[in-house]
């Protein structure tokens, strides 16, 4: 699946170095903007009941709200907010949300794309991710702005 990304990027620090920050508080930092973001991503999949084409995804036993998960990079730079693949899916569903599924839509051995078979069985749904952060970029902007700064050497 092609992952499609949100970006956030603030130049306040861009004439630092990573060795003019303190590790430790970029990273606390780090966290915390991937616990704000997962918990308004989270809340975007939490309306009970069945969703329509362009709305975000439906609440109905949660998998998808618990598969979102945050991890910072091992430089402490970076953090990673994303639905993962559980142990209770059978398949990446939330590949299924983003692109959508065809009724009767059937590979061939090639896998080619075949024609368009029918209508929707699962319509394509609103990107939540991206969302959840762009409402919380000011926030995160914050955060890590207090952070770098504090974080300097």
């Amino acid at each position: 699946m092609a992952r499609p990304a949100a970006y956030l990027h603030f130049g306040d620090f861009d004439s630092y170095g990573k060795l003019d920050f303190d590790k430790k508080e970029i990273r606390k930092a780090m966290r915390r903007a991937g616990v704000l973001v997962r918990a308004r991503s989270r809340k975007l999949v939490s309306k009970r009941g069945a969703s329509e084409t362009g709305q975000y995804p439906g609440l109905r036993k949660g998998n998808l709200r618990r598969s979102i998960s945050y991890r910072v990079s091992h430089s402490g730079f970076m953090v990673k907010i994303e639905p993962k693949k559980t142990a209770e899916m059978k398949a990446f569903y939330p590949a299924f949300l983003w692109y959508g599924v065809r009724r009767g839509a059937k590979r061939g051995k090639s896998h080619k794309k075949q024609a368009s078979t029918g209508a929707w069985r699962i319509e394509p749904r609103q990107n939540y991710m991206v969302d959840a952060l762009e409402s919380s970029a000011d926030d995160v902007r914050a955060i890590l702005r207090q952070a770098f700064a504090a974080a300097l050497r």
